[in-house]
């Protein structure tokens, strides 16, 4: 499994609404790509601006075939929300007991 970690930025006082734009107009899509098998979205505590979703695909294939085709029309989407560009990592997943994958499994 594979996990692409997106690190946002909100406008001020605008995370909650994001997540909601989050849940209405990028999960629909995300559902639709192929090896797409889940989506996190957190907000933090402690810096109530910064937003961190999380992605999960079947392959690092699946995950840069939707960055290639669809994240640019996820970001026009979220941009009028965002006060900096969004920083995009990207991860192998090595345990995860939500989707249950050990570290034998993904190595």
């Amino acid at each position: 499994m594979y996990t692409r970690v997106v690190e946002i930025t909100s406008k001020s006082g605008k995370a909650r609404e994001l997540c909601g734009m989050i849940d209405d107009k990028v999960l629909p899509i995300l559902r639709k790509q192929a090896g797409f098998v889940d989506e996190i979205v957190m907000v933090s505590e402690n810096e109530p601006n910064r937003i961190l979703a999380l992605s999960f695909w079947n392959t690092p294939e699946d995950a840069q075939r939707y960055e290639h085709e669809q994240f640019d029309t996820v970001q026009k989407i979220v941009q009028q929300m965002l006060e900096t560009a969004p920083v995009v990592r990207t991860f192998d997943v090595r345990t995860s007991t939500a989707h249950r994958v050990t570290a034998r499994q993904a190595a």
